[in-house]
């Protein structure tokens, strides 16, 4: 035996049979998947398979990436094998119902004119000239199209949704049907004051072109089943029969966002008495309750970091505003759909929600106040002459507070016993999906955009992103619940916190010496300028013996502490090598050596038991 093993036709023999296991094993096991990642990153999740399982005409995608374009960016080619292999996973995963198309647009191309026939997006590779295209377009059989232009690097933890959302507006082609009841004049009206019709909100003419907004009336008793989402804008006053079909439209699987506001600045009703903001308040009080949280009554939200500067009297002398907030990035829930990479939202006398103690639904903050925040009275907001008064009087409470939360999970109905005339409705859901926004004047056009006429048409100029984040919600909700259920992923690219950390480290020393540097130049120019007061301005600047040695003296220190520049930064090099070196010893030899001895001690260990 162990004659035919080292001679000729052994190591053939064992050629051949390691060929065939390859084979084999790569037709027999090409689907076979092992992910080890921490965030299952390359595991499609449920509901992406359930959005898959429910394509009944076949989908075409086609990837578009500039592979040699991109040959010496390393982050993009990384993060493109990333997107291919998860488009890999969806094929798979449909089981014939979607087929991939990956294509290289090389420049001046066919390929390069279909990426732009389907209107994708090329940026730039650098200054030559050369473009790249990393983007998806997909076909149906009805030849509807659906696009991702291009695919930003940083949303890499929305790759999932984004694909998803594609492959199911591919699916089910149609507009998703939005439901729209509104106490204020959001589809256009009269003014009273300027005796002027008014045009819609800008915000309402974006959202017809991406969905069918169908009017609902304020008091009726049941949401019509063609409805997938309901919005629902400063509910003042409403009917218990309208209450309770939006009870029985959400807890039957209907999704709704809703804006209600503690004191509505467009809401152009007059008050009952002066100075009282009741009468502009909204507030859906007993279906809050019933999915556990609450707006609290009668409280402003006052900010004294995010407070905007407002123009005040005929002058327009700007004063901040501390009920009227200029939301940064930091107050912006960076982890959902709805409001990921936004930059700003403005809002106005805006409200409190907080969740219900004992609450089973889940309340997830979206848009929050700083730590420097605290509830003022809505009614103070009615007679407010100088908005200075609200920072003088600004307490911070240190509690950040939410302005628009995302509420799901189980939720039992406000009326279990039902309403007059109506007693079998449902009791209870499983899971409910409601968007709150605890403000209404953020949608209204003073608040996001300027809105220009330019030849008969109305252009926006938008400042804030109070539409993106509107518009964003209700393309969340519209979704199903599996689409909705897949938001955000982990990201592909993990940080080298060790790393960044010796980099920090190093950073910080560095810039220590560096101020002492500044500081120990700014005192000897100091004294330069001390020396040369004493000087005759008739002649020509000469130095004298003492200033040529201070002059000496610095240039040696400067010498000295940039030597210890450069040797904080060697150290900062070393250390990184350092634990590259190890990293590199613990992948390269390390691992092998351990499984080498693994195999050997197994080996030793079946010797020793056949003995």
């Amino acid at each position: 035996m162990k004659k035919l093993m080292y001679s000729g036709a052994g190591l053939l023999l064992i050629a051949v049979a390691f060929l065939a296991f390859n084979v084999l094993s790569g037709l027999t096991l090409g689907n076979a998947r092992l992910d080890l990642t921490e965030q299952k990153l390359y595991t499609i999740s449920e509901g992406t398979k359930q959005i898959l399982g429910e394509i009944e005409e076949p989908i075409d995608l086609y990837f578009f990436y500039s592979d040699k374009s991109a040959r010496e960016l390393a982050v993009l080619r990384n993060y493109a094998t990333r997107v291919q292999e998860l488009l890999e996973a969806y094929e798979r995963a449909a089981k014939g119902k979607i087929k991939l198309h990956v294509i290289d647009p090389e420049p001046f191309s066919e390929d390069e004119d279909k990426a732009a026939s389907f209107g994708l997006q090329a940026v730039p590779a650098n200054q030559s000239g050369e473009q790249i295209y990393f983007g998806l377009a997909g076909t149906n059989g009805q030849d509807d199209k659906q696009i991702i232009p291009f695919f930003p690097l940083d949303q890499e933890e929305f790759l999932e949704y984004q694909v998803s959302q594609l492959v199911q507006s591919l699916a089910k082609p149609e507009l998703p049907v939005v439901g729209l009841m509104s106490g204020l004049q959001i589809n256009g009206g009269f003014d009273m004051a300027s005796r002027q019709p008014t045009a819609p909100w800008m915000f309402m003419e974006q959202a017809r072109q991406l969905f069918k907004i169908t009017s609902l009336k304020i008091g009726i008793d049941q949401i019509p089943d063609s409805v997938s989402v309901l919005l629902l804008v400063h509910p003042k006053q409403m009917p218990e029969a309208t209450l309770y079909a939006i009870d029985q439209f959400v807890l039957r699987g209907g999704k709704l966002l809703v804006f209600v506001d503690p004191f509505s600045e467009a809401d152009t009703g007059m008050p009952m008495l002066p100075g009282d903001g009741a009468d502009k308040a909204s507030d859906l009080e007993p279906l809050f309750k019933a999915w556990g949280l609450r707006l609290m009554p009668g409280k402003v939200l006052g900010d004294g970091s995010y407070a905007m500067a407002v123009g005040m009297g005929q002058s327009q002398r700007p004063v901040r505003h501390a009920g009227w907030l200029g939301l940064p990035p930091r107050a912006l829930n960076q982890d959902d759909v709805s409001t990921a990479g936004l930059e700003s939202i403005n809002v106005a006398t805006s409200g409190i929600l907080e969740p219900l103690e004992g609450a089973k639904t889940q309340f997830l903050p979206l848009l929050q106040s700083s730590e420097y925040a605290m509830p003022f009275e809505a009614a103070r907001f009615g007679m407010l002459g100088n908005p200075e008064e609200l920072l003088r009087d600004l307490q911070p409470t240190g509690e950040r507070y939410a302005i628009a939360a995302r509420i799901s999970g189980p939720a039992q109905s406000a009326y279990p016993n039902g309403i007059e005339g109506q007693k079998d409705g449902l009791k209870a859901a499983d899971n409910i999906n409601v968007i709150a926004v605890a403000d209404t004047d953020l949608l209204s056009d003073r608040m996001w955009v300027q809105v220009q006429d330019f030849f008969g048409q109305r252009m926006p100029q938008p400042f804030a992103d109070n539409a993106g984040f509107a518009i964003n919600a209700l393309d969340n909700l519209s979704g199903s619940d599996a689409l909705i259920s897949v938001r955000s992923r982990g990201r592909f690219s993990r940080p080298f916190e060790v790393v960044e950390a010796l980099q920090r480290e190093a950073e910080a020393q560095f810039r220590v010496k560096e101020e002492d540097l500044q500081k120990r130049l700014g005192e000897t120019e100091q004294k330069l300028a001390a020396l040369q007061q004493n000087q005759d301005p008739s002649k020509p600047m000469e130095l004298t013996p003492e200033q040529q040695a201070t002059v000496q003296q610095f240039l040696a220190e400067k010498v000295r502490i940039r030597k210890e520049l450069r040797e904080v930064r060697f150290q900062l090099n070393s250390k990184i090598e350092e634990l590259g070196g190890v990293l590199k010893f613990v992948n390269i030899a390390l691992v092998p050596l351990l499984l080498t001895l693994g195999v050997l001690a197994l080996w030793l260990w079946r010797r020793r038991k056949v003995a």
